[in-house]
This record gives structure tokens, sequence and C-alpha cells, in this order.
């Protein structure tokens, strides 16, 4: 493959990637002030506190989104350090998040729905670019080449193996 397909490959795969991850991301900003709008006016909570609650609800959906959608094909091989580092990212986004909403509640005063839910929102987009990438950087991580390769090697040994089980595998041509 020449240098220029190579780039154009990982061009590709990089805005397979963001849509994916945009997708996700979708529908969790819509949990994410639907229960944050929700929670502010049905329970009297204060704004940021309301706040902390949705962007929770919102780190859990995505967590599933992510991992079973725009991450499907990633290293799985720890599950359990890669929630751990996901809710650490998560903490750490669901701060800058309300950061934002928080000075310009208490801060400034900004405080009508209006002014909250703008600021709640560009709160989620400053936090959205380091979840970006601190997810595809320390969580989800790629494979590494190496890996793929006896990946894909031992599904076609297991399918020559048991020809009945893969009718498509190279034993059943």
């Amino acid at each position: 493959m020449s240098g220029r397909q190579t780039v154009q490959s990982r061009l590709g795969s990089l805005y397979r990637e963001v849509a994916k991850f945009g997708a996700v991301g979708g529908a969790g900003v819509l949990v994410n002030v639907g229960v944050f709008n929700l929670v502010r006016h049905s329970t009297g909570l204060q704004t940021v506190r309301a706040s902390i609650i949705a962007t929770a609800v919102s780190i859990l959906f995505n967590y599933v989104g992510f991992r079973y959608f725009t991450y499907r094909d990633r290293d799985r091989s720890s599950r359990s350090k890669e929630l751990g580092l996901f809710l650490g990212f998560s903490a750490i986004g669901l701060v800058i998040e309300n950061a934002v909403l928080y000075v310009a509640t208490y801060g400034f005063g900004w405080d009508s729905q209006l002014q909250s839910n703008f600021f709640k929102f560009a709160g989620i987009g400053v936090a959205t670019l380091f979840r970006f990438w601190s997810y595809r950087t320390w969580v989800f991580k790629a494979l590494p080449a190496r890996e793929l390769a006896e990946q894909a090697e031992s599904i076609l040994a297991e399918a020559d193996a048991d020809p009945d089980a893969a009718p498509h595998s190279r034993a059943a041509q």
C-alpha cells in the first residue's frame, strides 16, 4: 500500500470513529440534558447538583454505546481495567463539564432555565474534546497489528478445524 493510500485509509478510519463517537455522544447529550431538566424541575435540586446526577446517568449510557458500538473492535482483554479507566476519565469530564456550569451559575448568577441549559451544553462540549482524546488513547485502545493478525489466524484455524461450524471457511471451499 502506498503512503497516500495509507493516509487515506487512516483518515477514513478516523472519520468513521469520529462519526460513531458523535452518534453515541449525541444520544448521550440528549440523555444528559433531558435528565438534567427533569431532575432540576421535578425535584427542586440546585442546578449543579441536578447536572451532576444527569452527567452520571449519561456516563453509564455512553459506556454501553462506546463499548458495544463505537469501539467494539478494540482490545477487550481487561474489562475491569477498561471500566476503571472509563469511569476515571469520565469523572474528570464530569468536573470539566460542571465547572463551566458552576462558574456561570454561582460566579455570574446566570441561573435561568435558558442560561443553565446553554452553559450545561457548553460544558458538555468542552468535556467532549477531553473525553474523545482520553477514551481513544487510554480506555478503548486499538489492538496492535500483530495481535490482530494472531486473532485472525486463530479464527481461521478454528474454522479449518470444524468445517461444519463455519460453512464459509477455507476448508469448506
